[in-house]
């Protein structure tokens, strides 16, 4: 058995699994282990997180962690080595690989030709340290100027080696270094590059751009005249310092209001796992399937009276009950007395696939995003059996916890904004599902009941339905029976 076979057998890597849905990428958010750590089958030893959401990584063997592939943040595509394990850590120091075939002798340094006869050969020649841009455009400008001027540098004679190599174009610096009278030298600098520009480096121009800075009227203090960031500040600082009397409005210059660096005030977020999932989905179907909303205004202070009796039922001791249950039930036996609008649309076959179960989706806002599981057959559930699996529901979800499987399969969904004081929204449909039902902000507001104004609670429900599957007669039907159930309670048990 060769070396690598052993290291091979004793070193187990653990790949990026398929963690549902044909996913192909997940980012990893937290390792557990560290190397040299020991592990056990089945042991959790990473938290990724996917398209969908966060999910934990089990080892599948047992053995001593020997290296963690990728650091925490990253995004590892399905099928990397994420972590490598030593299965058997008591083995001693690992074998050393031996190579299939004998390496090739190290290059001496140099070029070297790869087949005999071909290639340039090794020189010895050492190729002459060239001059810097800035000193050698720096003495090509004192040159010039020497010539502007009647006089010529000192060593110089006539045009110096340097303007030899970098001939002058024409129109160049002739023309644009004019001295300022009385002083030979050119305006705002101690010397000018060849080109007529100020000389800086790449950054400090990015920067004179930024902050809206005329280099050419920046004075330089660095060495053989560049400007440096320093000079840039100071010239910025000045442009914006208050003054006594207007300003002379000066044609070219940049106005003292408009030198902000905004970019500094910006913030980048990647876009990535649950968040970029979520943004691909609700384009996808925003300008998939035709949307058409509807909104009721209705009147709740039963539904509101309800709710606080059912918090001092025995029966419901422990669980939570809150005005959210009582519009899932509503919004379920709504759909219950208008089957129809529990489908969806099969575009490969151009069928409408009709629902006999309810999966209901409850949009969740997490730091994470928006996340939207759902309650599995959720019309067949009693009240309190639908207060526990809400419950948990959106504890797992905000915990990051939701499983691709509790995301999938959604027919309906229920989106709570009132829980922001917001009073309705358009919502747009989680794709494959027929509507979703937008529950505002229930609020006391003055409404006319048994022929007086008094004040009730009022909430505005808003439902957004697919226009393909559900036309305007049947949504209107679901959203005003599920109006009819808050506005009047008991029809929870007549109808339901």
């Amino acid at each position: 058995m060769t070396a690598r076979t052993a290291n091979d057998q004793r070193f187990r890597e653990f790949k990026m699994p398929d963690v549902g849905e044909g996913l192909t990428e997940a980012e990893i958010l937290k390792w557990y282990v560290a190397a040299g750590d020991t592990v056990a089958d089945g042991q959790v030893v990473c938290e990724v997180e996917t398209a969908k959401a966060a999910v934990e990584l089990p080892i599948p063997f047992d053995g001593v962690v020997h290296e963690l592939r990728f650091p925490e943040g990253t995004t590892v595509d399905v099928g990397q080595v994420i972590i490598s394990v030593d299965t058997q850590p008591g083995a001693g120091p690992a074998a050393p690989e031996q190579a299939a075939a004998p390496e090739e002798p190290e290059e001496p340094q140099g070029r070297q030709a790869v087949l005999v006869g071909y290639g340039a050969a090794p020189s010895s020649t050492k190729r002459r340290a060239r001059k810097q841009p800035a000193q050698q455009a720096s003495s090509v400008a004192a040159a010039v100027q020497g010539e502007l001027n009647g006089h010529t540098a000192p060593g110089v004679a006539g045009v110096p080696a340097a303007a030899e190599a970098a001939p002058i174009a024409p129109g160049t610096a002739a023309e644009k270094i004019s001295p300022v009278p009385g002083t030979g030298q050119a305006p705002g600098t101690g010397q000018a590059s060849i080109s007529g520009r100020p000389l800086a480096k790449p950054p400090v121009r990015k920067l004179a751009k930024d902050l809206g800075v005329d280099l050419a009227s920046v004075v330089p203090s660095g060495a053989d005249g560049i400007v440096t960031r320093e000079d840039v500040h100071a010239a910025a600082s000045a442009a914006t310092a208050p003054v006594a009397e207007e300003p002379v409005a000066v044609a070219g210059a940049p106005a003292a209001g408009a030198v902000t660096d905004f970019a500094a005030r910006e913030t980048r977020i990647p876009v990535k796992g649950v968040r970029k999932a979520t943004a691909q989905a609700m384009v996808a179907s925003a300008f998939t399937a035709p949307h058409v909303t509807e909104f009721v205004t209705v009147d709740v202070s039963r539904t509101m009276k309800l709710v606080q009796k059912l918090k001092a039922d025995p029966d419901m001791a422990g669980l939570r009950v809150n005005p959210l249950l009582l519009v899932a039930k509503a919004f379920l036996v709504a759909i219950k007395r208008n089957p129809d609008v529990n489908a969806s649309w099969d575009e490969e076959n151009q069928e409408i696939v009709r629902k006999g179960y309810v999966n209901l989706g409850i949009a969740a806002a997490t730091p994470r995003g928006l996340l939207v599981p759902n309650i599995k057959d959720a019309g067949a559930k009693t009240l309190p059996e639908l207060s526990t699996a809400l419950s948990e529901l959106v504890a797992t979800a905000r915990d990051g916890r939701t499983s691709p499987a509790d995301m999938s399969g959604g027919t309906v969904t229920i989106t709570n904004v009132g829980v922001f004081g917001v009073d309705t929204g358009t919502p747009i449909l989680n794709p494959g599902e027929s509507a979703i039902l937008a529950v505002g902000a229930i609020k006391l507001q003055p409404w006319v009941h048994k022929g007086k104004v008094k004040p009730r609670h009022v909430t505005t429900l808003a439902l957004s339905f697919d226009h393909r599957l559900v036309d305007g007669e049947l949504g209107s039907k679901v959203l005003a029976d599920t109006a009819a159930v808050l506005e009047n309670p008991q029809r929870l048990i007549t109808w339901g």
